[in-house]
């Protein structure tokens, strides 16, 4: 199932309290019972399946991503990595309209967990994931993250901060292409999930477009499945198709 995915058996879920990360870890959890899993949260909860290992991580302590790379190191390379955090809003701040509501914090904010924060799990994971054969570090990212498919403007910070995300993905892709080739760093865009990030908007969309967490799981799986070197630095939609930069 899920093609090369099936092979994998030590992988890691950075965001796994979420809907879609959750969805992941129970996909990937129940799909092959030999596999490891580790499920990686500022809140992890206590996990009756044997499989499944839970990780505390806070992008705000550096060292806690060290602490999950040293953990999944303990039972050998890590064979897949999908970051799956994300911030459109919260209870503070809703995506900004217009230039008039750009506010540095928030801005901050929004680098902070989806820019800097996958580009440090990178940083800590890629070192003990597998060296020879595939594998795969992947994190969400979002269409509008596009600058040349940008024709609506707004939503600043969130636009910016998942474009500044895709570079990180690019930039890691070329490096690794000179040290280890099938190591594999994609984007992955999984579409409008019934989640809380997308709940506020979720009215704009057209019916049947937005997708419960457990079919998107399905579908990033079988995309990630599918991938090999020549994917590397790309970001794909949740169909497979290939997002411009």
């Amino acid at each position: 199932m899920f093609g090369h995915v099936g092979s994998a058996r030590r992988v890691a879920i950075l965001g796994s309290s979420g809907g879609i990360g959750g969805a992941l870890v129970d996909l990937l959890a129940t799909d092959a019972p030999e596999r490891t899993v580790f499920s990686a949260s500022r809140h992890p909860r206590p996990e009756p399946r044997a499989n499944v290992v839970p990780v505390r991580v806070d992008y705000a302590d550096p060292s806690s991503l060290e602490e999950l790379a040293k953990t999944a190191a303990a039972e050998g390379p890590i064979d897949l990595v999908i970051v799956a955090t994300g911030l459109l809003h919260d209870g503070e701040f809703q995506p900004e309209k217009d230039w008039r509501q750009l506010d540095g914090g928030q801005l901050s904010r929004s680098f902070e967990v989806n820019t800097i924060g996958p580009a440090l799990a990178a940083q800590a994971l890629l070192p003990v994931m597998r060296k020879e054969g595939w594998s795969v570090f992947s994190a969400l990212s979002a269409r509008v993250g596009s600058i040349s498919d940008n024709q609506l403007g707004g939503w600043y910070g969130y636009r910016a901060s998942k474009a500044a995300l895709n570079m990180m993905i690019r930039c890691l892709a070329i490096e690794l292409k000179r040290k280890r080739r099938e190591t594999i760093c994609v984007g992955l865009h999984p579409g409008t999930v019934d989640t809380g990030l997308s709940k506020p908007f979720q009215s704009a969309t057209k019916p049947g477009q937005v997708v419960a967490p457990e079919e998107s799981a399905r579908n990033l799986l079988s995309v990630v499945g599918g991938l090999d070197a020549d994917d590397s630095g790309h970001v794909f939609a949740w169909d497979g198709s290939r997002i411009p930069a």
